[in-house]
């Protein structure tokens, strides 16, 4: 982890620090995309940065502290890339579209998704978070249009797992074999096991009519904080028998 800065730098300073920082980021994603993660050396990454290797050390810590940065950098192309519809005309194609884009990234980017989504501790990334809020909200307008076949926990671990499946099943294959269909294979199986192909809000059944009730809970504010936390259990159980 970066130590933080003292506290008697001028905005001058601050602003070079960072500068360099940045550079020293650029620098080692550009050799991990080259060369391999064994190639992100503080020596290495230091030449190519055109600083001093203690620079690196003052900056991030450690050599984990810069792959944390590095990590983060990716995180922040991603989030950069992904195209929010906060009322898509259709919630499941709109599913689909940031799923291919998840891909698409991955593919294009193979050693920096691999530091993004191989370490647990890069989850805590700011932008891997708000990534995440983004496809939160495309899980919440499927809810509460009654078309989440499952919960929106289970729905987002779904999606997540099948796009990094996707990615590193591709990535672990010989060009000769890499088929195009095993990718709409994998996005078309998330969309089933998440999706229902009716709003499930218009059939008798009570689970597709909790998730959709259950998804527009947190912005009623006619129940008190406990009265919505007891409602949140009935329909969570609810939901879950569907």
């Amino acid at each position: 982890m970066a130590p933080p800065p003292p506290a008697d730098e001028s905005d001058a300073t601050l602003a070079g620090r960072e500068q360099t920082r940045h550079r020293v980021i650029e620098a080692a994603a550009g050799l991990l995309a080259r060369e391999g993660r064994d190639a992100v050396t503080t020596r290495a990454v230091a030449v190519a940065a055109g600083v001093q290797a203690p620079a690196i050390y003052r900056l991030f810590g450690d050599k984990e502290g810069l792959l944390e940065a590095v990590a983060e950098y990716g995180f922040t192309r991603f989030l950069a890339s992904k195209r929010v519809d906060p009322d898509p005309p259709d919630p499941i194609e709109d599913l689909r579209a940031g799923w291919d884009l998840a891909v698409e990234f991955g593919l294009a980017n193979p050693a920096l998704y691999t530091l993004m989504y191989g370490e647990p501790s890069t989850f805590a990334s700011p932008a891997f978070q708000a990534g995440m809020e983004i496809l939160k909200g495309r899980i919440r307008r499927l809810a509460a249009g009654g078309w989440l076949r499952v919960g929106e926990e289970l729905a987002i671990a779904i999606i997540h797992a099948t796009a990094r499946g996707a990615v590193l099943t591709w990535l672990s294959l010989p060009e000769e074999r890499r088929d195009p269909v095993l990718l709409t294979t994998l996005r078309e199986s998330m969309v089933t096991a998440v999706t229902v192909l009716e709003p499930a809000v218009r059939d008798a059944g009570p689970a597709g009519a909790a998730r959709a009730l259950r998804a527009a809970l947190p912005e009623q504010t006619t129940l008190s904080g406990p009265e919505r936390e007891l409602l949140k259990e009935w329909l969570d159980r609810l939901a879950a028998d569907g």
